[in-house]
């Protein structure tokens, strides 16, 4: 049976109910995170490339933990009970009852799966009026792809109800099918659990396809990663090195340079200007906007931010969540800056923490200076305003609100508002007590004649003055 057609209708159905014992682990297996999305959402987003018309998910441990990551464009169907993976596509037949076309079946746990090979498996299919066409490759996989004396598909045999003959065979299957819906509801309805852990295979309807006349073809891959399937730890770090190499690899094709990929970590969800320079070290995550031409040293972790055009950062320095760097914001080593917005111009060179702060253009924080924004209760915001000058060591105890232009002296610790162009000076002023080490030590007289040194005078007022006023970046 079969002969060239078109490409017909499509549903998605997504087996995803598998408990995952072996990840050790209180989430659902699909749940767990692959460069920043977990390894279903990986799976969603290819499915969704090849625009089916329903996507349907099998869910069991943690289908309502499941249910919030996949959003509104999935239909959940739970397996109550694990009967196999013939089983869990069936829990999907009573949705797609008025659907006739193409059903492809993917697994939650395959995040590597990339949408050009489901557009190849699809040109395949109609290419070849196929009823149903699945994904193969050589590789460490347990399902055995047994093809009869003239080369063409004739069964799957999964490693454990294999024989020794079958066992040695190269082509290996992925687990990935494209089947005619009428085919694959027929198939699921008669085959039955005879294999050694009385479960119902998916793996089964090739064989019923070939046995009941139908065409079946193998789209054979080079890249077996694709089909790299996650039940524990070690292969969920595997899939994470093959996804970031990607990840990677496609950056420094648009034009970003990585000087070290091996040990840069970019989340699949950042996004990247051109001509942005990544030093080694590097964790760029979540939802991270990175204009062009920004330079991030070495050693930095940025998290859910946004750094404009030609922002340097770093090294050694963090960005933390609902961040926003404008152009040419340079921020050097140790500095932390939490849910703040820095205007164009601004710099921090140093050992600087700046959180739930709004701070203007051209504004300079000196080394070691910190927004103080909570008090054991709750969070405040500060504002720093256009080209304010932040001394070093200075705190700033929120909320506060730090005028344009004002300067504020070194050491002070500022807790009420400064005026625009004013000089804000909250510190002790410094005495010189003459005699005190020789006393101190018993070298000296009991009592020191003579007034502390620097102590109020008119000169040392003045000097003070001038001082206040020069501190470096």
């Amino acid at each position: 049976m079969g002969g060239a057609e078109t490409i017909r209708r499509i549903a998605v159905v997504v087996l995803a109910a598998g408990q995952g014992t072996r990840m050790r682990s209180r989430r659902a297996k699909v749940l767990h995170e692959i460069c920043g999305m977990p390894m279903l959402s990986h799976i969603q987003a290819v499915a969704g490339e090849i625009e089916p018309e329903r996507l349907i998910v099998v869910v069991g441990r943690g289908a309502e933990a499941v249910s919030q990551i996949l959003g509104e464009s999935a239909e959940l169907v739970v397996q109550a009970e694990q009967k196999g993976t013939g089983h869990a596509v069936m829990m999907a037949e009573e949705s797609l009852a008025d659907f006739d076309g193409d059903v492809l079946v993917l697994n939650g746990d395959t995040p590597l799966l990339r949408a050009d090979t489901l557009l190849r498996m699809r040109a395949l299919k109609a290419e070849t009026g196929a009823a149903l066409t699945m994904l193969t490759a050589v590789g460490d996989i347990p399902g055995r792809v047994v093809r009869d004396s003239e080369g063409r598909v004739a069964r799957i045999v999964e490693a454990q109800d294999a024989s020794p003959e079958e066992l040695a065979l190269e082509e290996r299957n992925a687990g990935v099918y494209l089947v005619s819906s009428a085919l694959l509801w027929a198939g699921l309805g008669n085959i039955e659990a005879g294999n050694n852990q009385g479960e119902l295979y998916l793996t089964d309807i090739v064989g019923y396809a070939v046995e009941t006349g139908h065409r079946v073809e193998a789209l054979r891959i080079e890249d077996s990663d694709e089909c790299l399937g996650i039940n524990d730890r070690s292969q969920l770090a595997q899939a994470s090195r093959v996804m970031r190499q990607r990840i990677n690899e496609g950056w420094m094709a648009s034009g970003v340079t990585l000087l070290d990929p091996e040990t840069t970590y970019i989340d699949a969800t950042v996004q990247i200007g051109v001509d942005t320079v990544i030093e080694p070290g590097c964790c760029i995550t979540g939802t991270t906007v990175i204009g062009q031409g920004v330079s991030i040293k070495a050693n930095c972790y940025i998290e859910d931010s946004r750094l404009d055009d030609d922002v340097i950062f770093g090294p050694y320095s963090h960005l933390r969540p609902h961040s926003h760097l404008m152009d040419g914001v340079k921020i050097g080593n140790f500095v932390e800056v939490k849910n703040s917005t820095l205007g164009p111009g601004s710099k921090s060179a140093h050992l600087t923490y700046i959180g739930d702060a709004d701070v203007g253009s051209n504004v300079n924080f000196g080394c070691g200076a910190v927004v103080v924004n909570y008090d054991g209760y709750a969070k405040s915001r500060s504002k720093v305003a256009d080209g304010a000058f932040v001394g070093c060591n200075v705190n700033l105890i929120s909320p506060v609100e730090i005028q344009a232009r004002a300067f504020l002296a070194a050491g002070s610790t500022i807790s009420q508002n400064v005026p625009a162009d004013a000089l804000g000076v909250a510190r002790a002023r410094q005495r010189n007590i003459e005699g005190w080490v020789a006393r101190k030590e018993g070298r000296g007289p009991s009592s020191v004649s003579g007034e502390e040194s620097g102590a109020g005078t008119p000169a040392a007022t003045r000097d003070a003055e001038k001082k206040d006023g020069s501190q470096g970046e």
